[in-house]
């Protein structure tokens, strides 16, 4: 799990030395790296990648590329560190569109952790000018998107091979991030290959790493341990970016990972809700 976090941290920290780069360009080399180790996996299991339930299949696909675009787009737009912390709001849509859609229940006590977790969200926009209300919306969206495509996979669930609801998502990204990049392509220089190279493959060894820690450790340690990427986050701001935070920054961000880690706590005294939890961060 530890290698999984610093491979999705390494993977922020090159999106983010993309700045000047379309942020779907950076979706479509992503996904074409990706999809390309995918197609490897699935051939090593002798899974057929088409699936049987396309529609879904496709709409997962969309709503993750969707979310993968709009969180680019904040990493290169405000401090990494408050991107990345934006993003741990996901699982709260998650929870939200399971009860909406999939007929989950929620306690009324994770209600209110949810609000702690998007108090933290309101501070942070109001202790750093850095972050601007529009930014911030388009961070909240591509939690949302994410909470979308969890449901779409929970959804397939037993009707699909996961190796293969991991393809379409590949798939769907290189297909839309390739439609938007005809029309708006950047010529990467001789770095930005590099860092467009290691986006994709950090991506992937990250997912790999992942699914290993959940198959060989208790569920609840290694989601704590995701939360790791807050730090990282911090630290290779400051280091690489000069990205400084504040206390109010500090305390804005532990606001939303106590709501979220809460929530976890309470949804767990049930059975499955660390387990929903980190199925989310895995379907990314």
């Amino acid at each position: 799990m530890f290698w999984a976090v610093v491979f999705f941290a390494v993977m922020n920290v090159c999106a983010k030395g993309l700045t000047d780069f379309p942020a779907m360009e950076i979706v479509f080399f992503r996904c074409v790296v990706s999809i390309l180790l995918s197609f490897f996996w699935l051939k090593q299991v002798s899974v057929s990648w088409k699936g049987s339930h396309t529609l879904q299949l496709i709409g997962r696909g969309l709503a993750g590329t969707t979310a993968l675009y709009f969180f680019f787009l904040t990493i290169q737009k405000m401090p990494l560190a408050s991107a990345v912390t934006i993003g741990y709001t996901s699982p709260i849509f998650t929870a939200i569109l399971a009860v909406l859609f999939l007929k989950e229940k929620m306690k009324p006590l994770q209600w209110l952790f949810f609000g702690v977790s998007f108090l933290g969200v309101v501070a942070l926009k109001g202790f750093d000018p850095r972050v601007t209300w529009l930014f911030l919306g388009l961070g909240l969206i591509a939690a949302a998107m994410s909470g979308v495509a969890y449901v779409l996979v929970r959804s397939l669930t037993g009707k699909e091979h996961p190796l293969v609801v991991v393809f379409y998502f590949q798939l769907v990204g290189t297909v839309v991030g390739g439609l938007f990049t005809i029309f708006n392509f950047k010529m990467p220089q001789s770095w930005d290959w590099l860092l467009l190279l290691a986006v994709g493959l950090c991506a992937h060894f990250g997912q790999v790493n992942l699914t290993l820690a959940i198959q060989g450790e208790k569920v609840g340690t290694i989601s704590s341990l995701n939360f790791l990427g807050a730090i990282f986050a911090t630290f290779f701001g400051w280091l690489l970016f000069n990205e400084h935070l504040t206390i109010g920054n500090i305390l804005a961000m532990l606001l939303v990972i106590a709501g979220v880690l809460l929530n976890i706590w309470a949804s767990a005294r049930e059975g499955a809700g660390i387990r929903r939890w980190v199925a989310n961060l895995l379907s990314k």
